[in-house]
């Protein structure tokens, strides 16, 4: 049951709102960062180990119990560019609508209440898989692929990408998914404080500048 619970939850047409963000991948291909299958695994593998890491170790925590308001605190520390926090927050509300339509429970309820603006989507995914009957490493592989399956999809768009090499890209970083989610969960059992916050600064760079264009393709 929980495999197959942890595959809707992953599953790209879940209503969780990803579709619309390119997790940086836009601003990567318009300053040419990401011009083809190659630059595309790169730059999946370098936000899979940064932002993949601490979002992997947020979700984690929620899943295993841990304090909402002290996750999603740690999430606004984590995340500096306002643009990136502005945005967790509509992926988290979004999920929430989701998830409370699908695993209806007072929990998500709860968290719903405590966080009107949304909480950072993360956080919210976590507590969504706490409510779907998964484990804290469920909550971090599902976080993990996110990382990098947003911007594998959204460059198929974005540069006319074949799918099947952008498939492949995810094919290759499944052995580094593996590793980030047990080191997010083995992070996430010793408490908040420790919680993985490594930095990825031209992600919350581009993501400024993103903000800031009149045109583009994807919200973030």
């Amino acid at each position: 049951m929980a495999r197959s619970t942890l595959l809707v939850l992953a599953d790209g047409r879940f209503p969780a709102g990803g579709h619309a963000h390119s997790g940086g991948a836009e601003a990567a291909v318009k300053a040419g960062r990401v011009r083809d299958a190659a630059s595309l695994e790169a730059f999946c593998r370098g936000r899979l180990h940064t932002a993949g890491l601490t979002a992997a170790g947020l979700a984690a925590g929620a899943a295993l119990g841990l304090d909402p308001h002290e996750l999603d605190a740690a999430a606004d520390a984590r995340t500096p560019s306002p643009a990136l926090r502005a945005a967790a927050r509509r992926l988290g509300r979004q999920l929430m609508r989701a998830a409370r339509a699908t695993w209806p429970c007072p929990e998500l309820d709860a968290l719903a209440a405590a966080f009107p603006r949304g909480a950072h989507q993360p956080v919210v995914l976590g507590a969504t898989a706490r409510a779907a009957g998964l484990g804290p490493e469920d909550a971090a592989h599902c976080a993990a692929y996110e990382a990098v399956g947003g911007p594998a999809t959204a460059t198929v768009r974005l540069l006319g990408l074949d799918p099947y090499q952008a498939t492949a890209v995810l094919a290759r970083l499944a052995p580094a998914m593996d590793e980030v989610a047990a080191r997010a969960t083995a992070a996430a059992r010793e408490g908040v404080d420790v919680l993985p916050a490594a930095s990825a600064p031209l992600l919350d760079i581009t993501a400024e500048q993103h903000a800031a264009w009149p045109v583009r393709l994807f919200a973030s």
